[in-house]
């Protein structure tokens, strides 16, 4: 079992103005009915209500007040105290530290934190928490070390490519967040044991060839029998792994500039 460095967290109480309680659905619709199985409801846990927006703090500089930990994210947050009096939680940076100063403006400084618009980032740098619509908020690159790179402004749009190797059209009018999202070493945690993986919420995952014939397209032979369909299949019988499940005339067919690489299957 192994855990991520939680040594650079300032070990403090989260804020209770910013933070609010969830009911956990365990996978559950409005009728009760289970529509994402092998969920369960986990530790008790609050919500820090993180700001992806900032907009309406342009120009205003803040401070660095803590680095702590949210239950309901991979990455790390990190508090901070606007100039104005405001305190608010935002996605901490790689290498975000304690007093560093923050602000989202049109035109800032190229420090990990700082949020400005697309146009006025350089080609080459590294951005996270990525508007895909002006006010919305981030979308892209919000996980645990993620990043895209700034590759080129051409008639209104950024290229971003991402981590999948897409390359994808964002207007330049997007705000989006210098550098890299903190706790890159995240990806190389072991869960080590099933009550950890319990305490996270995910119930067992019981493996199709398990089962018998009438609960799985893979279930019953005699002993451990191979997959004995062409093609791999849910639960339910449909067809899986492989098929492109991309609606052909989907609106941002056009901003895609090149479609993530493949993966060699062997």
């Amino acid at each position: 079992m192994s855990c991520p460095d939680y040594s650079i967290l300032s070990g403090v109480r989260p804020d209770r103005k910013l933070t609010m309680r969830i009911n956990p659905k365990s996978g559950r619709n409005n009728q009760g009915r289970i529509t994402v199985r092998h969920q369960s409801g986990g530790n008790k846990k609050l919500y820090r209500m993180v700001d992806f927006v900032a907009v309406d703090k342009l120009d205003i500089p803040a401070k660095v007040e803590s680095l702590e930990y949210d239950p309901y994210r991979t990455a790390f947050i990190m508090k901070l105290l606007y100039k104005d009096g405001e305190r608010r939680y935002a996605l901490a940076p790689h290498g975000a530290k304690e007093g560093d100063d923050i602000i989202a403006s049109d035109v800032a400084a190229f420090n990990p934190g700082n949020r400005m618009r697309l146009k006025n980032i350089p080609v080459g740098y590294s951005v996270y928490n990525v508007e895909l619509n002006p006010g919305k908020g981030g979308q892209l690159a919000r996980s645990a070390g993620s990043s895209v790179e700034v590759q080129a402004h051409d008639a209104g749009f950024s290229h971003l490519k991402m981590s999948s190797g897409e390359i994808r059209k964002v207007l330049w009018e997007n705000f989006a967040s210098i550098g890299q999202v903190s706790n890159p070493d995240w990806r190389l945690v072991n869960i080590g044991k099933a009550g950890r993986s319990r305490g996270m919420g995910i119930r067992p995952t019981v493996r199709g060839t398990a089962m018998n014939p009438c609960d799985h397209p893979y279930g019953g032979g005699e002993g451990r029998q191979p997959r004995g369909t062409k093609r791999p299949k849910t639960k339910w019988g449909k067809v899986t792994g492989g098929r492109k499940t991309r609606d052909k005339k989907k609106w941002s067919n056009v901003l895609v500039v090149k479609r993530r690489t493949k993966k060699n299957r062997k």
